[in-house]
């Protein structure tokens, strides 16, 4: 009961953050220079049909006005209609988001996985040639733009060697898992060889930090006394380090996890241009370059729900790693 009250609470505070998110967005889109009617209709329209469609399109109400339309419709379910692409936000969006989501998990886990190995080998490792190669492969993934990693690896493997595509996406994974299962593998390779690039690309950054922070924790914890203890009483080392050390040293990296998954949201907006992923990155690029506010505003809207709901799922794992922790 105390966890799923601190649920409740925590999907309760996704409303203000959400007024917030949607008061913020709408006032930086009145100070973006560029009028959505004049780039509809082109260089060539009149002064007259540009303030007839910004008429239509309701541009020419005050802005509490619009503001106020927004909610009453965002209460109804309804986050507007694109100007450009006359559709629901909504179903454009979630047409989108799927793309993305995947992108961005796949791109953690990566980040993850590569993070806890070279953090850990270089903790258990301090001050030797595994230790050195580790924390240069740190300061080289934090240096590296993500757009610039991007193109050396299409370079590398599309062009040069040819083993991977370098733009697209193959089946989403969830279907090319099943595909595989019913006997259809190469479907799953497609889904895997399309995503590879672009999630190791968006990953590199957050691989790099983690493994820093796992390696700093790891050097910490490894000091303690119940280490010593648990060497003392001739536990192996890799059920010392993995099952004591590690656990007592992921805490910290959790937030950061949940933190970087913000981060791999924003990045696929680069990523998704370079690779050609058919996700928000790229819906984000055209609406912004359109003018096209009331799409822009359920993108940023979108993504802030979804931070929002990761961090909640990195609270929840604190109490699983930890026990002691008490959410409320």
């Amino acid at each position: 009961m105390p966890m799923l009250a601190y649920v409740i609470r925590r999907l309760l505070l996704l409303i203000p953050m959400a007024i917030g998110m949607v008061v913020v967005t709408f006032g930086l889109l009145l100070i973006i220079p560029g009028d959505p009617a004049a780039v509809l209709l082109g260089q060539d329209a009149t002064p007259e049909a540009i303030a007839n469609l910004r008429n239509t399109l309701g541009l020419n109400d005050p802005w509490y006005i619009r503001l106020w339309d927004y909610f009453a419709a965002l209460l109804q379910g309804d986050m507007g209609r694109s100007i450009f692409q006359n559709q629901p936000v909504a179903e454009i969006i979630f047409g989108r988001l799927g793309a993305t989501i995947e992108l961005a998990v796949v791109a953690l886990l990566l980040a993850t996985l590569i993070g806890l190995t070279l953090g850990v080998l270089a903790a258990i490792r301090q001050g030797s040639w595994i230790d050195t190669v580790t924390m240069l492969f740190a300061q080289l993934g934090v240096s590296m733009p993500v757009y610039w990693l991007g193109l050396l690896l299409m370079l590398l493997f599309a062009v040069q060697l040819g083993w991977l595509p370098s733009i697209g996406r193959g089946v989403p994974l969830p279907e090319a898992f099943l595909a595989a299962v019913t006997g259809r593998p190469q479907v799953l390779w497609d889904s895997i060889s399309h995503i590879a690039l672009p999630a190791l690309a968006l990953a590199a950054n957050s691989a790099a930090i983690i493994s820093r922070l796992v390696r700093a924790s790891m050097l910490e914890v490894l000091r303690e006394d119940f280490v010593r203890t648990a060497y003392a009483k001739g536990l192996r080392r890799g059920r010392v380090v993995i099952r004591h050390a590690l656990r007592n040293a992921l805490l910290p990296v959790l937030s950061v996890i949940g933190l970087r998954f913000g981060a791999l949201l924003g990045g696929a907006v680069l990523t998704e241009s370079i690779f050609a992923w058919p996700g928000l990155g790229q819906l984000t690029i055209a609406a912004i370059s359109q003018r096209d506010l009331p799409l822009i505003q359920g993108i940023v809207l979108t993504f802030a729900i979804v931070f929002a709901l990761v961090n909640l799922v990195v609270d929840l794992l604190y109490a699983a790693v930890d026990p002691r922790i008490r959410l409320g």
